[in-house]
């Protein structure tokens, strides 16, 4: 079955969006969308640098993920605002990543993969390596879905409770990193973002609980990829930037539908 090129795209495809959806919801609830763009920016520069010192790409994109979250929270505690903080730390680590991939010498490198995936590329060995992220990633959120939640809803609560905001802030900025990695090369750099923030805002208008909320940004998720694979053959389009599109289009009926139910 796993010989099917279209089945392993499909499976690597809903890995990531099952991994992408309660992360998703967490992005929309403390409106860090523009930190998982920059997030995902970022892996450019890491996968640069992996290249350069022949490492693996998912060190390369969690180091430089990771050592991106610690500035800006350093940067941010000294009183710079974190929007212009993301926003030059977010296109400069890319410029920086595309510039490096240039310099490099003896290695072939398809820049266009990396920026906006190559689902159906996908291989046996890239296929465990996603949903052995997905296990990971949900499990570290499933483990601290409760403190998660808390700080999220107020950082002073939280610290009533004994639950360090700070320390929830970095589980959720290291399965972001994890989750970076794993989708790079479904849907790329630039889309990942997408991933996380579209299905998880198309179920918000119809969950009445956190825990619906992202079981319905799953499907969403799930959907948007097999419909989008499924609708890129039959146009012969990009695969990743078409999941997308159709993930928008699903965010786009949802909201008029979820609208029309409440008017």
């Amino acid at each position: 079955m796993l010989d099917n090129f279209l089945i392993r795209a499909a499976l690597a495809g809903v890995g990531v969006a099952i991994a992408a959806a309660p992360l998703g919801c967490f992005v929309v609830w403390r409106r860090m969308a523009y930190f998982g763009d920059a997030t995902a920016h970022a892996a450019i520069l890491g996968v640069a640098l992996s290249l350069a010192f022949s490492a693996s790409t998912i060190v390369g994109v969690l180091v430089v993920c990771l050592g991106m979250a610690v500035i800006v929270s350093n940067l941010n505690e000294r009183g710079m605002a974190v929007d212009t903080l993301l926003g030059v730390i977010s296109h400069s680590a890319l410029a920086f990543g595309l510039v490096a991939v240039s310099f490099l010498t003896g290695v072939r490198v398809d820049l266009m993969a990396y920026l906006f995936g190559d689902i159906l590329a996908i291989g046996i060995s890239d296929l465990i390596f996603i949903w052995v992220g997905a296990v990971i990633v949900c499990g570290i959120i499933a483990w601290r879905w409760s403190a998660l939640l808390t700080a999220t809803l107020n950082a002073d609560l939280a610290s009533s409770h004994h639950i360090n905001p700070k320390r929830e802030q970095l589980i959720l900025t290291v399965a972001l990193a994890i989750t970076v990695a794993v989708a790079i090369k479904v849907v790329g750099a630039l889309l990942i973002a997408s991933l996380l923030i579209i299905p998880a805002a198309a179920a918000r208008g119809f969950s009445k609980t956190p825990e619906m909320m992202a079981g319905l940004a799953m499907l969403i998720g799930s959907i948007s990829v097999v419909s989008g694979i499924q609708a890129s053959l039959i146009w012969d389009t990009p695969t990743g930037p078409t999941i997308v599109c159709c993930a928008a289009i699903l965010f786009g009926v949802l909201n008029t539908l979820s609208r029309g139910m409440r008017g």
